[in-house]
């Protein structure tokens, strides 16, 4: 065994949550306001750690950066193996943003409060955050499925105890939903270790590229390759989730807390669709290419059905659990496209996404604090007795929208170019730019039952119309992020170039795949 002396900074990102969640263990139950703001000082710490990550990133380098690998069971293959690339790099940062913003979130949660148990609950919170940074940097498959199934446990909890009227039937049926996809990924990671030697995802994803690793591949459901490419794509599409692996979601959303909500949409749904990127298509090249316009076509039917349902919704969380649906598929779209501009596209809407649904789910939040319903029809009026939070209402609703400048826009367009420009054809970028005209039409409808019109339901207090600090600052960084990624994507783009390019090179060298550049 290795020592761990010289720890990489992807490491130390990774382990300050479990630092954070240690710490809370010495403190007094009782003790809830050094509770809360420990959990906060520990994900701020640990997001201020990610940006001198970012900042330190070398955007030239197509391979990982901040690599530490230490053998943890030699004889079986198996170790502590992490690394950090352009695409990676930014889900991280995505993660290390949403964390503080959902802690924060939960402060004033009244469900919480309610329930008790504070300790446990920012326990889990951390625990979380430091499952879903393994995924993002796992570079050995066993250490990468320990992580992705911690996730579950923390999720579970966090749903189960502290969600809605109907919490354990959600949290159970996420639960069996997720593990049951798992099971064949876990069966497909053996055997690749059985007949590779090794768990390494760097070692395969060369050994594929030079020829040393070959899994057969005889046509959609023939061969090992194709096994393979559905075990894992089975894991990561009841994640993402794509249609019609999606039921369990609209349930999740719906019952979860607030901050469950904002990291369900923020970060958990992206590990499904970083594992198609960073599995599928480099460990089984033939078979995506061969599964390429079916997996897209899927991901079409979702960005309309998902649209069509949340326009038929009365429940506004449901409404916002609906449009992940639609939005993902946008993702789904732009990997199977097999071009960089897809999966430039894919990379930048996953953190568009997360920053946008997040608000809105935020934005569900306070009003649910104040009116105790999630009713559509129980809103309304809201632009004038609330202008401040009508203002930023608009504008993360206009982002999710797509609207051009902001961060919607660009992630959608670049997809939507990088479906034309693919072997899919014209067809499948019709009918998503179908699924932008629906996104703006529930989009606009959900604005207008809640913030215009006669304003119904009254509060008691009036000083409840008035946004807490709390609030605003949680509000803030999502605006913030919204204008500068619609305003100036090319920082974002930068960081992710040589690793897309070098994915897309891969995929050409081996599977022949006809793309354009």
């Amino acid at each position: 065994m290795e020592d761990f002396s010289a720890l990489s900074l992807a490491t130390v990102v990774l382990f300050l949550p479990l630092v954070g969640l240690l710490a809370l263990l010495f403190i007094n139950n009782e003790k809830k306001e050094n509770i809360r703001w420990t959990a906060f000082a520990v994900s701020m710490v640990t997001f201020a750690v990610s940006v001198v990550m970012w900042v330190a990133f070398d955007e030239s380098n197509p391979g990982l950066q901040f690599v530490q690998q230490n053998d943890w069971v030699p004889s079986l293959g198996i170790s502590y193996y992490v690394g950090v690339d352009g695409i990676s790099m930014l889900l991280i940062m995505l993660t290390t943003f949403i964390m503080p913003i959902a802690i924060l979130a939960s402060f004033r949660a009244g469900v919480i409060q309610e329930r008790g148990r504070e300790k446990l609950y920012y326990a889990f919170m951390l625990l979380l955050e430091w499952a879903m940074l393994g995924v993002f940097m796992a570079q050995d498959l066993i250490f990468f499925y320990i992580v992705w199934e911690v996730t579950l446990v923390p999720m579970y909890f966090l749903i189960g105890i502290w969600g809605g009227e109907n919490r354990v039937y959600a949290a159970v049926k996420f639960f069996l939903y997720t593990m049951a996809g798992s099971i064949f990924m876990l069966i497909a990671i053996l055997y690749i270790g059985g007949t590779t030697g090794t768990f390494a995802v760097p070692a395969i994803i060369e050994g594929v590229q030079n020829g040393t690793i070959v899994f057969p591949y005889d046509g959609l459901l023939s061969g090992a390759q194709a096994f393979l490419f559905l075990a894992f794509l089975l894991a990561f599409a009841i994640k993402v989730p794509i249609w019609p692996l999606h039921s369990w979601l609209p349930d999740a959303h719906v019952q979860a807390p607030t901050a469950g909500s904002v990291i369900l949409a923020g970060v958990l749904l992206k590990m499904g669709t970083y594992g198609i990127v960073r599995f599928n298509l480099p460990m089984f090249p033939e078979a995506t290419a061969g599964w390429a316009p079916i997996v897209a076509g899927l991901g079409v039917i979702g960005i309309i059905y998902g649209a069509w349902v949340s326009y038929a919704q009365k429940d506004v969380k449901k409404l916002v659990a609906y449009s992940s649906v639609s939005h993902l598929g946008f993702v789904v779209l732009g990997i199977f496209a097999l071009n960089a501009q897809g999966l430039q596209g894919a990379t930048l809407q996953m953190v568009n996404h997360g920053i946008s649904t997040g608000g809105l789910f935020l934005l569900v939040g306070m009003l649910y604090e104040r009116y105790h319903t999630k009713a559509l029809d129980a809103f309304g009026g809201l632009w004038k007795a609330m202008p401040l939070f009508g203002g930023l209402s608009l504008i993360i609703v206009l982002s999710s929208m797509g609207l051009p400048g902001l961060n919607g826009f660009v992630g959608e367009f670049t997809i939507l170019l990088g479906s034309l420009m693919s072997s899919l054809g014209v067809l499948f970028t019709v009918f998503a730019t179908l699924g932008v005209i629906l996104a703006a039409v529930y989009m606009l409808y959900m604005f207008q039952k809640v913030y215009m019109g006669e304003h119904k339901n009254k509060l008691h207090n009036e000083e409840d119309y008035k946004l807490h600090w709390q609030e605003i600052a949680v509000l803030v960084p999502i605006i913030v992020m919204i204008f500068w990624i619609g305003i100036q994507p090319a920082i974002f783009f930068a960081t992710m170039d040589a690793s897309t390019a070098n994915l897309v090179a891969h995929l050409q060298s081996v599977a022949s795949i006809a793309m354009l550049p």
